[in-house]
């Protein structure tokens, strides 16, 4: 098989000093071995249509230099076919590793978003306590307990008005939600994207295939 090794990786070609792929960001590792890959493809392509014509040469000339070319395509074909499965488990495993990460990072804002959802229900709860107490809310906290739920808001304004009628005393208060600051969550591709991926990042060597002779059927007459 007469053929060569030449090393493609991105990685290497733009000058990174990776050891074991330590410090690469999923979208910075992705894009490396999908242009490996399409190199493979287009590679493969080549190779089997080459092997192809030289094949119908051999069979038409019987000439040995053809099946000879054939076999030596064959070994380039398997060589090219080893390095797109090493090439294609990597970037299963970069998939994975994002989609995990993007499950991760959806379940924890939904955790939050949950857990901010149960303090706010005590918030406009304590709102209700103190409006059927006779004490004073602002304005924006009654306009929380109205929207949520206009019966127990009404109930609690007629509560407070028969509270003050009854001279009970009450407090002015602040606003539950004075310092709230409404959080806002990342996107969780872009999240994933710039994870760090803890995978192994092989150089992957792509059979640099030397031209051959073409093979070409000769012209019979027939």
């Amino acid at each position: 098989m007469d053929f060569r090794k030449k090393r493609i990786s991105r990685l290497y070609q733009e000058g990174r000093q990776i050891h074991g792929g330590i410090g690469m960001k999923i979208c910075e590792a992705r894009p490396t071995y999908y242009q490996n890959r399409r190199e493979l493809v287009d590679q493969m392509r080549d190779l089997h249509k080459q092997k192809e014509n030289a094949e119908s040469a051999y069979r038409v000339t019987g000439d040995s230099k053809f099946s000879d070319q054939a076999a030596s395509l064959e070994l380039s074909i398997k060589a090219t076919d080893e390095a797109f499965r090493e090439n294609q488990a990597v970037l299963d495993s970069i998939a994975e590793q994002h989609a995990a990460i993007w499950n991760m990072e959806v379940s924890k804002q939904q955790g939050d978003a949950m857990k901010e959802e149960m303090e706010n229900m005590g918030k406009i709860m304590t709102v209700f306590r103190r409006l059927a107490h006779g004490d004073t809310v602002p304005l924006s906290d009654e306009k929380k307990l109205a929207e949520y739920d206009e019966k127990m808001y009404t109930m609690a304004k007629n509560m407070q008005a028969m509270a003050r009628q009854l001279e009970k005393e009450h407090e002015d208060h602040d606003s539950l939600w004075e310092n709230e600051e409404k959080k806002e969550y990342p996107d969780p591709g872009e999240v994933a994207d710039n994870s760090e991926y803890t995978g192994p990042l092989p150089d992957i060597e792509i059979p640099d295939v030397v031209p051959a002779e073409v093979a070409e059927v000769p012209d019979t007459g027939l």
